[in-house]
């Protein structure tokens, strides 16, 4: 059985497979983190089925394009045979965090260079920076744009950056890189059911509106200037605090089984 499905729907299909009973070969081949990996071959192997992780990398098969499937477990090397003379090259791997590394630099990146021109639109800078880009990084410009061709699907990229969030946090290292992407792609679920890609200007739009601000009560709005100051460097102060405590709550959620 192999297992493709939007990374945060993994588990689930996990137990309801095992609990159906099946003991063959069990692949999953989703966007997970190493953590979760582990959890779902406990699920599998508890069932008595056999468990081998897999990542794909590249874009759909077809004749003529290059993509890869990655896999490691004990029967690996037997699921790498049932791919041969196929469109997907398999390949047999120790480790199971190949494809968060790799996604957590293409699609990570492809988020960080749509919110840069999100905010340079913003700032009034935009039309220098492709300039700068143009002269000291002639690649940048084209691949900051990028989001638009994706923008239809990043919604199953939010649990895959939520993923790999939680990998870089179980390796001691920091999380919020991608947990910051996972909110940009959410921004853009409104784009899923859409007939064409959409313009940068109304991706980088979608990044900036985010949630709706709550409006001012009447009696917010005289408050006098003095503790609307206060308020605003209290905001700022604690900013960081609550912005890990989201963090936090959000790799809890993950972790739990």
């Amino acid at each position: 059985m192999l297992s493709v499905c939007p990374p945060h729907g993994a588990p689930a299909l996990a137990r309801e497979v095992a609990g159906h009973g099946f003991k063959g070969i069990y692949v999953d081949a989703n966007a997970i983190s190493p953590a979760t990996v582990r959890n779902i071959g406990r699920v599998l192997e508890a069932a008595e089925a056999t468990f081998v992780d897999g990542g794909i990398i590249g874009p759909p098969p077809v004749p003529g394009v290059s993509s890869r499937i990655y896999l490691s477990g004990g029967r690996a090397r037997d699921i790498a045979v049932v791919f041969a003379g196929s469109n997907l090259e398999a390949i047999p791997l120790e480790g199971a965090a190949l494809k968060a590394c790799y996604a957590a630099w293409t699609k990570g990146t492809t988020a960080l260079l749509a919110a840069i021109r999100a905010l340079a639109t913003h700032e009034g800078v935009e039309a220098a920076l492709l300039e700068e880009w143009r002269r000291s990084q002639p690649e940048l410009p084209k691949r900051s744009e990028a989001v638009t061709v994706q923008a239809r699907k990043a919604w199953r990229w939010i649990g895959e950056m939520e993923e790999i969030a939680a990998s870089f946090e179980a390796a001691g290292l920091p999380a919020g890189f991608h947990l910051a992407a996972a909110e940009l792609y959410r921004r853009l679920e409104g784009f899923k059911d859409g007939t064409a890609a959409p313009a940068l200007v109304e991706v980088t739009a979608a990044f900036r509106r985010g949630a709706p601000r709550r409006k001012a009560a009447s009696g917010d709005r005289r408050r006098s200037s003095a503790p609307r100051a206060q308020e605003e460097t209290t905001r700022f102060k604690f900013g960081t605090a609550a912005i890990k405590r989201d963090a936090a709550k959000r790799l809890r959620s993950l972790k739990r089984p």
